[in-house]
């Protein structure tokens, strides 16, 4: 089964990265943007029948290493059968 996960800093939170990239943007032309926050996205293939005990041991990996709880959110997508498109969250 294959999973993504996507890891971004909470709101309120400063994202100096997010700033550099938005600075870099607006010196080349890009002035349209108005914000942009940087965060990281985990491609994972796993062993797994059942896309409930997969999404539940994916939360439980972001909860203990993937994410740091205190300042970032996460959102767990599982694609059933390799295919394109992911499960709706339950």
């Amino acid at each position: 089964m294959r999973a993504r996960v996507f890891v971004r800093l909470k709101g309120g939170i400063l994202d100096p990265q997010g700033m550099a990239v938005k600075r870099a943007l607006e010196g080349l032309g890009y002035a349209e943007v108005r914000d942009l926050r940087a965060g990281k996205v985990l491609d994972i293939e796993m062993e797994a029948s059942d896309p409930a005990k997969a999404r539940a041991r994916l939360e439980e990996m972001c909860r203990r290493l993937l994410a740091n709880p205190v300042t970032e959110d996460f959102t767990v997508e599982i694609f059933p059968d390799g295919g394109c498109s992911p499960l709706p969250e339950p």
